[in-house]
């Protein structure tokens, strides 16, 4: 399967933030895992460098409050970690992937060491406690599924 897909990122307001193309590798009746490429100009991002063209295997759900980022360098392939984003349940379709980010991230390097990032933006949004309480069990979820040795 390669068809292509659009991923649009939004903001709790439900504004695009951001949107790139990708290419779905495999489906799911609740999942989709595609293939992007990183279409920003290289960063430094806490110990790592994000590079323009680094290849992202990404897997978006429809019943999960979380979506996971694969970073791939672009020189040789070799893994960087993970990213994985708190969010809404993403919206699946033909050719459209979005989803409402929340902020609460979780950065996984390969040797599974991890760093929740944006804890004060998460605070900063307007969220009924249960929504906390979801984001809050889906970050737990992550750290406990990466919680493994290599």
């Amino acid at each position: 399967m390669t068809d292509a897909v659009v991923v649009i990122k939004r903001n709790l307001a439900g504004a695009e933030t951001w949107r790139y193309n990708g290419q779905v590798l495999a489906r799911g009746a609740h999942w989709v895992r595609l293939e992007a490429y990183f279409n920003r100009d290289d960063r430094p991002f806490h110990g790592l460098v994000l590079g323009r063209g680094d290849r992202f295997v990404e897997t978006f759900y429809s019943d999960r409050g979380y979506n996971i980022f694969e970073m791939h360098a672009r020189e040789d392939d070799a893994l960087k970690g993970w990213y994985c984003n708190v969010s809404r349940p993403a919206e699946i379709s033909e050719g459209i992937v979005s989803y409402i980010d929340l902020a609460l991230d979780l950065l996984v390097y390969p040797d599974y060491r991890q760093l929740v990032l944006d804890e004060d933006e998460f605070a900063e949004l307007a969220l009924t406690p249960g929504e906390v309480a979801a984001a809050r069990q889906a970050l737990s979820e992550l750290q406990v599924m990466f919680t493994r040795s290599p």
